[in-house]
């Protein structure tokens, strides 16, 4: 009797400007979890691999020519390397922050996949240009595995035109497209296993961290999200505005002489939480100081409003609200920002139990109050591990 084959492995990927994050999956289900970990400080002398293990995180230091993008590939593929041998790796699967119009479900990358990827670069200037370069790395580092695209967009798609439309003259490509759609394709599937008939009606799904948004979701479909055109929209986050006064624009530009490289860096690097607060743009740092710091309380307090009026925006869009789902670093580790959120959401039928809120438990709202508050961790890199697993059966694509 031989013993049965190894089960094929995905990896799951999702680059930044200076970071990477990866994640090792059984293809088979429940796509279980083999290994983890990231790199930290690319393109700096602090450069680190960090390889999460059973005894705890190994951490290396990168110098040299690994502390570059692709040198940092090939640092993650040989630390992977035991994990995959001889398990075969199946797919590489991305994660990219904009589809545009034409990439709405995920696929393996091909030629076209990458030119079209390129042709979106003006939508996504400081994410999509890395993304794209993670994507030759691995193509190099090891040939001949499939890679496959995920799209942060996908998720919202199919926005209404009443949503999805943006107050101009008309142009090609320029509609509100909305992010974090991975994240709450994830929280819907949870939703369905652990809440029943919640996930088919009214409810609004809150990704707060570093980058924030919210999604009206009703009966499965999302049907509006506070990011629009760019990831730079919506809710003020931990360096980005937020929605902002045009006219804030077009003044930076006249009163600065500035080119539009520099407001954007302003805008999206250098504006937000850590704009306001004159020190942070880390939401524990802020907290840690409000009291004694008149800015950093503001921009918490400017954050929790706004988070708030999202919520009563989206419940006018829904009719009404059923279920809310805090998710993302500050959303599941944050319970007095979630406290503050929802103080003023009662006449929506919103109450938290605050000792449940304290603790993070799965289910913070009050027995009785009408509304259903919960913290569900969110996990993208299993969401693009069962994406790469449904693109493999279709493509034919497995190993």
């Amino acid at each position: 009797m031989t013993d049965a084959a190894p089960s094929p492995l995905v990896l799951a990927v999702n680059g930044g400007s200076s970071s990477i994050k990866f994640a090792l999956f059984n293809v088979a289900p429940p796509s279980d979890e083999i290994r983890r970990g990231s790199v930290t400080g690319i393109g700096t002398s602090n450069a680190t691999l960090i390889l999460d293990s059973e005894g705890g995180q190994q951490r290396l230091h990168l110098a040299g020519p690994s502390a570059t993008p692709g040198g940092a590939v090939d640092r993650i593929v040989a630390a992977l390397r035991p994990d995959v041998d001889p398990p075969p790796l199946a797919a590489i699967v991305h994660r990219l922050v904009h589809g545009g119009e034409q990439f709405h479900r995920s696929q393996p990358i091909t030629a076209a996949v990458i030119a079209g990827l390129r042709s979106l670069v003006p939508f996504a200037p400081n994410h999509l240009p890395g993304e794209i370069a993670l994507i030759d790395a691995f193509m190099t580092a090891i040939p001949g595995v499939p890679q496959i695209a995920c799209f942060d967009t996908a998720f919202h798609h199919d926005l209404p035109a009443i949503s999805r439309t943006l107050p101009v003259a008309p142009l090609p490509g320029l509609r509100r497209y909305g992010f974090h759609g991975l994240s709450y394709a994830f929280l819907m599937s949870r939703l369905n296993e652990i809440g029943g008939d919640e996930a088919h009606g009214r409810v609004v799904l809150a990704h707060l961290g570093n980058g924030a948004s919210l999604a009206a979701v009703h009966d499965g479909r999302c049907v509006d999200t506070s990011m629009g055109l760019t990831p730079a929209g919506g809710l003020v986050m931990g360096t980005r505005t937020g929605d902002l006064d045009p006219g804030v624009v077009t003044f930076l530009a006249r009163s600065g002489n500035l080119p539009v490289e520099e407001i954007d860096r302003q805008l999206t690097g250098e504006s937000g939480l850590r704009g306001i607060s004159g020190r942070s743009a880390d939401m524990r740092e802020l907290l840690a100081h409000e009291a004694s710091d008149p800015r950093a309380r503001l921009a918490v307090d400017i954050f929790c409003y706004q988070v708030r009026k999202w919520i009563g925006a989206f419940a006018a869009a829904l009719g009404g609200l059923d279920t809310l789902v805090f998710s993302g670093g500050i959303g599941e580790a944050a319970p007095v920002v979630r406290s503050r959120i929802c103080s003023e959401l009662s006449f929506l039928g919103v109450r938290l139990e605050e000792a449940l809120n304290a603790v993070g438990a799965p289910m913070i709202s009050a027995p009785a109050a009408r509304v259903r508050v919960r913290v569900v961790p969110t996990n993208e890199a299993l969401m693009m591990a069962r994406e790469a697993r449904q693109v493999l059966a279709e493509s034919n694509l497995a190993t």
